[in-house]
Order: C-alpha cells, then structure tokens, then sequence
C-alpha cells in the first residue's frame, strides 16, 4: 500500500541531504555544456539504480529484529549527521571543454556512469535503505527518494547557480543535518523504548 506521508518525509530528508551534495555540482558542470535533458536522461537513470539498489538493501533489513533495527537505523542517521555537518564546501569543479554536438548516448552515458560511481555508498542512498528498514514500504520510500534526487539534478542541471545566490550551502546542509538528528533521536528512542 502506498502512503504519501512516508513518501514526503522520504522526499524532504532526501532532497535536503543531497542538495549540498558534490553531485548536484556535477549536474550543474554537466548542465552548462551539454543539453540539459540528455544529461537529465542518464542522472535519472543512475539514481533510479541507486534507489533499487538502497530499497533492496532497506528491505533485507526489516527481516531482523525490530528493536535491533532501529539502533542500526538510529546509528546512521546519527553517523550521517555527523558527516552533513562535518563535511566542507567542496566545489571542485573540473574546467573541460567538450564539443556542443554530443549524442545522446554520449551525453547520457556520461551523466550515467558520474552518478552512478560518485554516489554508489553515498549518504543519501545509505539513508534511503535507512528509511526503507525503518517504514517498511519499498514503494513510498523508493518513489519519495528517486523524486527527490530527480528534482534535486534537475534543480543542479537547469538551475543551481540561482539556488546557491539566494539559499546559502551551509545553510541547507545544517537544515539537512537538524533532520537526520531528529530522525537518528527518535529512531534510538524506538529502539530503547521497545
């Protein structure tokens, strides 16, 4: 059964965390030299895998017991937190000049094949698996998650510059980073209180 709270808490917790990510940088890179949709096309399809993967991963979780899951899921919210607010401005930005006239399979399978390497084990995909343990819903937190990280390439692709002059990075990765505490606090609570 599909719930859309589940999937819009999945979605905000997400998106927060992945908008600061490098790889929202990347889809800006990639946006700005080759057309935006054959880009969108294969960072939509590398993170569509990546959810897979997560929610695979999420549901092998909810076969153990309850109370052990949501310490583990406590743990790493905890743990992702720290990294959110540990983590630096890494605007590393690679200066290439690649020809205009790319195919689509070209440009695709190079947006493609960045994401899918840049964010395999990457926060965002460990809190998915997170999220699909904790609810138990492959369906919302997979649909929730993939919005998410589709919207937030899109935003990298078509317009992240113009985000970045009015919202502060660090601002969005503590926002981020209060979410993740607050669902690593109530997690760890869970699991203590049975």
């Amino acid at each position: 059964m599909f719930s859309f709270s589940v999937a819009a808490v999945t979605f905000g917790v997400v998106f927060l965390a992945e908008l600061p990510d490098k790889t929202a940088l990347a889809g800006l890179m990639l946006g700005t030299r080759y057309r935006a949709s054959y880009v969108f096309a294969g960072v939509a399809a590398a993170f569509a895998v990546h959810v897979a993967l997560a929610i695979a991963a999420g549901s092998v979780l909810t076969l153990l017991p309850h109370r052990l899951v949501q310490g583990v899921v406590g743990a790493l919210f905890l743990v992702g937190a720290i990294v959110l607010l540990r983590k630096g401005d890494d605007d590393e930005e690679e200066e290439t000049k690649a020809p205009a006239d790319q195919s689509f399979w070209k440009v695709a399978g190079s947006g493609f094949t960045l994401i899918l390497v840049a964010e395999f084990g990457d926060l965002t995909q460990i809190m998915t698996a997170n999220l699909a343990a904790r609810y138990d819903d492959p369906l919302s937190v997979g649909l929730g998650a993939v919005l998410a990280l589709w919207a937030v390439a899109g935003l990298g692709i078509l317009g992240g510059r113009t985000l970045l002059r009015y919202v502060p990075l660090r601002l969005i990765t503590k926002v981020a980073a209060g979410l993740m505490l607050a669902l690593a606090a109530f997690s760890l609570y869970e699991a203590l209180a049975g």
